[in-house]
């Protein structure tokens, strides 16, 4: 339980620099951070568009310890508000929360504490912010600025629309002096536009970094035995905390005890559990170092965890925004992390199936299948997957074509010319259509195709027909990836209606008379989708070029004053009721194991020990340090 004689008033001085300093123990701002920080020190307005990881937090929260006044954060996760409350006391910031997860008598307290003028920072959840009740004690208090964070969450053509963030511009009706930030990770320039008009930022100024997170590994590879792939690829991680992400409730069950049985300490979390058990698994999965949670999109949006170090799909997005966000959560403290991916054919027709039977009208349904057009663009391509996805979002003179941390970079696809194939699987389509009167689906059109006499197809005759055995030469995985292709450029359709039979369409006539080709990359062999493990001390060909670089790797002779320490923070974690994080990250711990300071003025030169958490841990850190046996003389 935190008191409030742990806290000290951080305001006291009021340049950005020191505050960045002294409360948060950085040396300097990294990126936008200065310009953002001055901005918004000054008054102004601002739309911040920075990737995961890149310090979006410090962009209201330094100002908001400069300005007079409570900055009040809103932030649609609820879970997240409390680690990040639970952090910001630990720098000796004043902060609360208010949401539905308070009593009412707590809630209470914090709404004293705020018109007193006695709380740094404070966290609402849109629904409590836009009550009268709160808007009243808001223009009863002096507010610092005010901050919408995951400010996509407006966007109605976004994958987490929020509809109370639709009534935020009450904020700029209601308090015009006051600066606003909004802030996101994830937005392509229509998200922007939205975010914009929204939220009345007309006259914001725009900060939009890179996109690139150069820590993260993206792999993506052709469903073959998904399961079975997933289990290798997680045998490259052991030890190591992870989320994989299912398409549904069901699939999360299964995948889990999957898992489990499988030797991998794996829970779940889906909007179908029981709320404490969810609860729970969230709790465990923040505090514990090697736990695998399998979810859900439902989960991960407000998990402030820096050390994920891999973020696997069994079934593909929807988007690309959403494939940046959720592969986002890995690798926040910029230590090297993977993004894998097992997509087939299904997932294509289930996504477009969604799309088709939805209720929304019809220009979401376009933008719907553009967003999943790209998509699936990003997971055939044969180049760079980050050119692809930094692409997407609007980044085009990247100075590189080769990001050495991909995939496609580090094991380059082949080309494939499959004009051939695809005419032969249309005109199967057809010539089956044209003998039964009927559609089929695709195993049987593959069957036809492969020559294979199933007792299906000698029922419909189907093995007299002239591109019966036409296609012997590709095997199962060409097929469906031909398939795949054509599906995803609206060349063959699904009647969903129908047992989901395949149909040409209008656009297929050009490619069979000859008119068009189809280029792809060639199907990867099974043997191929192993996933290797990224290098610790692995350095992306584009990290040079956007000026970040990975965690230098733990020299052999520190590892055991890293573990101490790390256990140090495990028990200090415990007693407090935080995660180990919160206390400090895996990047201090390594930084102080490597540097081995003997004094407080050394230990103040690490970052991230700023001045509270140096007087609460110092001396507990030195004599760890003190007692650990010096380490040999490093190599020059």
């Amino acid at each position: 339980m935190h008191t409030d004689s742990l806290l000290v008033d951080v305001t006291a001085e009021r340049d950005p620099r020191t505050v960045l300093r002294d409360v948060f123990g950085h040396d300097a701002f990294r990126g936008d951070q200065a310009a953002i920080v001055d901005h918004v020190v000054a008054g102004g307005d601002a739309l911040v568009l920075m990737p995961t990881g890149a310090g979006k937090s410090l962009c209201y929260q330094v100002p908001a310890l400069v300005r007079d006044g409570t900055g009040v954060v809103v932030s649609p996760l609820i879970a997240l508000m409390q680690d990040q409350v639970d952090a910001l006391r630990e720098l000796g910031v004043r902060a609360a929360f208010l949401n539905s997860s308070l009593a009412g008598r707590d809630a209470a307290a914090v709404e004293r504490a705020l018109v007193a003028g006695q709380l740094d920072l404070l966290y609402v959840a849109p629904e409590r912010l836009l009550t009268p009740r709160c808007l009243e004690l808001l223009e009863r208090t002096r507010i610092a600025l005010f901050a919408i964070d995951e400010a996509h969450c407006v966007s109605q053509w976004g994958h987490d629309f929020r509809p109370e963030y639709l009534q935020l511009a009450v904020l700029h009706e209601r308090f015009p002096r006051i600066p606003r930030i909004a802030l996101t990770a994830t937005a392509d320039a229509l998200t922007r536009a939205e975010i914009v008009e929204r939220l009345a930022l007309a006259r914001a100024r725009s900060f939009v970094s890179s996109f690139d997170r150069p820590n993260i590994r993206y792999r993506i590879v052709e469903k073959a035995d998904a399961r079975r792939q997933l289990l290798a690829f997680l045998a490259g991680h052991s030890g190591e905390a992870g989320i994989v992400y299912c398409a549904t409730r069901a699939k999360v069950d299964d995948t889990v005890r999957w898992l489990v049985e499988h030797g991998v300490d794996a829970l779940a979390y889906h909007a179908g559990m029981d709320a404490a058990a969810r609860s729970a698994n969230q709790m465990r999965f923040l505090r514990d170092d090697a736990v695998v949670m399998v979810a859900t999109i439902a989960f991960g949006m407000g998990i402030d965890k820096p050390d994920v170090r891999f973020v696997a799909h069994l079934d593909m997005p929807r988007s690309v925004e959403g494939y940046y966000q959720e592969t986002g959560r890995a690798g926040r403290d910029g230590d090297p992390a993977e993004a894998w991916m097992a997509y087939g054919l299904a997932d294509v027709v289930q996504q477009r199936r969604f799309i088709d039977q939805s209720e929304a009208g019809e220009a979401h349904k376009r933008v719907s299948t553009g967003k999943l057009d790209a998509m699936l663009g990003l997971a055939e391509t044969i180049g760079c997957r980050r050119v692809q996805l930094l692409g997407y979002f609007g980044e085009t003179s990247l100075g590189w074509s080769n990001c050495g941390n991909c995939d496609n970079c580090l094991e380059p696809p082949q080309p494939w010319d499959a004009t051939d194939a695809a005419r032969k699987l249309l005109s199967c389509i057809y010539r089956v259509r044209q003998a039964s009167g009927f559609g089929f689906g695709a195993q049987h059109i593959v069957s036809i195709l492969r020559g294979q006499a199933t007792p299906r197809v000698v029922q419909h005759r189907h093995d007299a027909l002239s591109t019966f055995g036409i296609g012997a030469d590709l095997d199962e995985t060409a097929w469906r990836a031909v398939l795949r292709q054509l599906i995803a450029q609206g060349l063959v359709s699904v009647d969903y209606a129908r047992h989901q039979v395949l149909v040409l369409t209008e656009a297929s006539r050009a490619l069979l008379r000859g008119e068009r080709t189809l280029q792809m990359r060639r199907p990867q062999a099974p043997g191929r989708t192993r996933a290797k493990r990224a290098r610790r001390d692995a350095v992306p060909a584009g990290a040079a070029e956007t000026g970040a670089a990975a965690q230098r790797a733990l020299d052999p002779r520190d590892v055991a004053l890293f573990e101490r320490l790390r256990a140090w923070r495990r028990a200090l974690a415990a007693e407090r009721g935080v995660p180990p994080y919160v206390v400090f990250p895996d990047r201090t711990l390594r930084e102080i194991a490597c540097e081995r300071p003997q004094s407080v003025h050394g230990l103040a030169a690490i970052d991230g020990v700023g001045t509270h958490k140096l007087e609460a841990y110092g001396q507990a850190i030195l004599e760890l340090v003190r007692n650990e046996a010096p380490p040999m003389a490093r190599p020059t």
